[in-house]
């Protein structure tokens, strides 16, 4: 076997791995509570007026700071959090966010660097 065969192969084990990963991630318990609550926010026309609003709120109180604007911004915080379809997801995501932060724990130890370490790229 030449070498760039074995860096294929070697490559070819490590997508396989990378692409069971990814399915254990999706078939888990807390991915699927997860895309479950996305749902029903999506699907509660209310909760997602509500974020909109808030969102909008947020950015004109960071482009021009008003007292009348952080005044309606802590109302809307309130109603959020009031709000059981936000707060599903909200904790949906936190359990989501800490599986994925003890898998990349996981990984990052054997290879002795963070795995999920931040390059500078990418959309996020």
């Amino acid at each position: 076997m030449s070498d760039a065969e074995s860096v294929d192969t070697a490559e070819d084990a490590v997508e396989a791995k990378l692409q069971a990963f990814v399915d254990a991630v999706e078939n888990s318990e807390t991915y699927q509570q997860f895309v479950e609550a996305s749902e029903q926010l999506e699907a509660d026309q209310e909760a997602t007026e509500l974020l909109e609003t808030y969102q909008q709120k947020q950015q004109q109180l960071e482009e021009n700071f008003d007292q009348e604007l952080m005044a309606e911004l802590q109302e809307l915080q309130s109603d959020l959090s009031n709000n059981e379809t936000i707060q599903q997801h909200r904790a949906a995501q936190s359990e989501l966010i800490e599986l994925l932060q003890q898998t990349n724990d996981v990984i990052s130890e054997p290879i002795g660097m963070e795995f999920a370490q931040t390059s500078g790229g990418g959309c996020c």
